[in-house]
């Protein structure tokens, strides 16, 4: 599981944490980045800007192995895509959803909380401006049987 583990983590920070390209959509309008290492694939396609819906999943040997649906909106205009970006640059082994518990930035704070594990999981995740949230994302997922 810990390969699986860093491969995500590796993944994430590729694609759209990390600005990677993105591929040609699988549905119209969608916005799509793809990863992989050997057998293992990384998918994250989402639909929507200000408000949001996605998925990202994970693949060994073409067969789906992981996966986390999210949905998410802007809540000010003071929201930074860039912060949001930087922040799930942290993602870390322990919580390897979104972004790590807390990270701060100027007047940026980001918060995630995650309940259940890499099997089976929901999660929140958070950005203020200051004391004002600006951000909020929902996510759940867990493994493919």
């Amino acid at each position: 599981m810990d390969s699986l583990i860093d491969f995500l983590i590796r993944a994430k920070q590729a694609t759209y944490a990390g600005n990677g390209a993105h591929v040609a959509s699988c549905r119209p309008n969608s916005k799509d980045l793809t990863y992989q290492e050997g057998d293992l694939s990384y998918y994250d396609t989402y639909l929507g800007g200000s408000h949001f819906i996605g998925e990202e999943a994970v693949w060994r040997a073409e067969i789906p192995y992981w996966a986390m649906n999210y949905s998410g909106r802007l809540l000010d205009d003071s929201f930074s895509f860039d912060f949001l970006k930087e922040a799930l640059l942290h993602v870390t082994l322990e919580q390897p959803y979104r972004g790590p518990v807390l990270y701060q930035r100027d007047s940026f704070t980001y918060k995630c909380t995650v309940n259940g594990d890499f099997t089976w999981f929901y999660g929140y995740e958070e950005i203020y401006f200051r004391d004002q949230k600006i951000y909020e994302c929902g996510f759940h997922g867990g493994l493919v049987k």
